[in-house]
């Protein structure tokens, strides 16, 4: 447990979608994994499904009813489409967090609570957030969340293909900006995540930080060189889901009608990854696994 306040996790990340059934169980093929749960939130207008994998979870969020989530999802569909709408990073104490925003001079409203029920199971969940105000976290929606203890436990995505081709974690996520610098403020320093690498790719013309959070890399991809205004919004802008077998995985998603990459090297040593054309659900997608050795090579 961190005494400092800061983020321990990536607790989960948010994706806006317009057709909640639609879009699960697309998500339900891509991850060869069943939903975790399925919930509905009348007072702000909004439903959701989760999927739980082993360091984190997806949650597919669209408008039901009317309420202001609703609204602002409705507003966001109809100016950007479907699409990555939020990080959430855990925390061991929300207030500690919301004092520690505010001790690095963001304005942090005292810790939210909320609750979520099951559909189908009937059970709840209840936590408190502390959200990032917009314009620091440069446009992007970017909040952290304290679970409650008594709470019920979201259980894991069960399984609905081999395991070698389904997916079992989130490797990393990808978000664009064009200064880095407040980027490596808001999500080093502010948040208390670790930088782990900062890297210059000159061929491509980026700066890359990797910054590592409870199993999770959070890459913040900027120019190589500061741009003379660099005020335009960030964007999230992709996932990157791990899998033992990139072969298999790719197999078993062109199969189920995705439309698929052939499997190449990745840009980090060891591994292998292919990508889903055509963005689902707005996001741009990419499995990921260690390489295996060419046919007939010991």
């Amino acid at each position: 447990m961190r005494t400092d306040g800061g983020v321990v996790s990536l607790d989960h990340v948010v994706v806006a979608v317009a057709d909640l059934e639609a879009r699960a169980s697309e998500t339900a093929a891509l991850l060869g994994r069943e939903v975790s749960w399925r919930g509905t939130h009348p007072a702000l207008g909004s439903a959701n499904a989760l999927f739980r994998l082993e360091n984190t979870y997806l949650e597919l969020l669209a408008p039901a009813g009317e309420g202001p989530l609703g609204t602002a999802i409705r507003a966001r569909l109809e100016t950007a489409g479907e699409g990555l709408l939020a990080l959430a990073f855990g925390t061991d104490d929300a207030a500690a967090l919301a004092g520690r925003l505010r001790s690095f001079g963001l304005e942090a409203d005292a810790p939210r609570p909320g609750e979520g029920r099951d559909d189908r199971t009937g059970a709840t969940r209840r936590w408190q957030t502390v959200g990032v105000p917009l314009a620091d976290a440069r446009g992007v929606g970017v909040f952290a969340i304290e679970h409650a203890a008594d709470s019920d436990p979201l259980p894991p995505a069960k399984p609905t293909a081999a395991a070698e081709a389904r997916v079992r974690a989130l490797d990393h996520v990808v978000l664009m900006t064009s200064d880095l610098e407040a980027a490596r403020r808001l999500y080093g320093e502010v948040l208390g995540a670790r930088l782990a690498l900062d890297r210059r790719f000159e061929t491509r013309g980026q700066r890359i930080l990797f910054f590592r959070v409870g199993g999770v890399t959070v890459e913040v991809v900027g120019p190589a060189e500061p741009p003379a205004d660099a005020s335009g919004a960030d964007r999230l802008w992709g996932l990157a889901w791990r899998v033992d077998d990139v072969e298999a995985a790719a197999q078993r998603v062109g199969a189920a009608g995705f439309d698929v990459s052939g499997v190449r090297s990745g840009a980090k040593p060891g591994t292998a990854v292919c990508t889903l054309r055509g963005e689902p659900a707005g996001v741009a997608t990419l499995l990921i696994g260690p390489e295996r050795p060419a046919r007939g090579v010991c």
